[in-house]
Parts: structure tokens; C-alpha cells; sequence
């Protein structure tokens, strides 16, 4: 539930917005362009200063919320 709560307020969808792309709250920026700097060996400071528009907590929280669902998919096949 919480993770559920913490997503809403950090990564959101809208067709009107990007096709639908899942962007960061308040932007325009696709959340899997963080991925693909981070992908790249970029780091997450490289990511912030490309993407001012969104704030160091709304990248952490993208990242741990990535982090749960790969947790969650790992339990499930155990």
C-alpha cells in the first residue's frame, strides 16, 4: 500500500502527457530515461543536471520503487 501511495506522488501516466509514458510528477520526463542513463554508467547526478525538473527524491523514489518490484517478482518464484 505504501509503495502504491509513493508511486502515485513520484511517477504518473496520462495519455494526454507523453502517449501515456509514465513520466516523473510535475514533468515531462519519461522515468525510463533514468534507467537508460543509469543503464549507460551515467550517474544519477549526470541524470539530475539533463533533467532539472525533477527533484533528487522523486529519482531515489523511482529507483526503490524499481527495487520493491523486482523484490516482489524474485519472492514470487521462490
Amino acid at each position: 500500500m505504501i509503495a502504491m501511495q509513493l508511486a502515485q506522488n513520484v511517477i504518473h501516466s496520462d495519455a494526454e502527457i507523453m502517449s501515456g509514458t509514465p513520466v516523473f510528477v510535475g514533468t515531462r520526463v519519461p522515468v525510463y530515461n533514468l534507467f537508460d542513463y543509469l543503464e549507460a554508467g551515467d550517474s544519477l547526478d549526470k541524470f539530475l543536471a539533463s533533467f532539472p525538473s525533477v527533484s533528487r527524491e522523486q529519482a531515489i523514489a523511482a529507483l526503490e520503487l524499481a527495487k520493491e518490484a523486482v523484490n516482489e517478482v524474485a519472492s514470487a518464484h521462490r
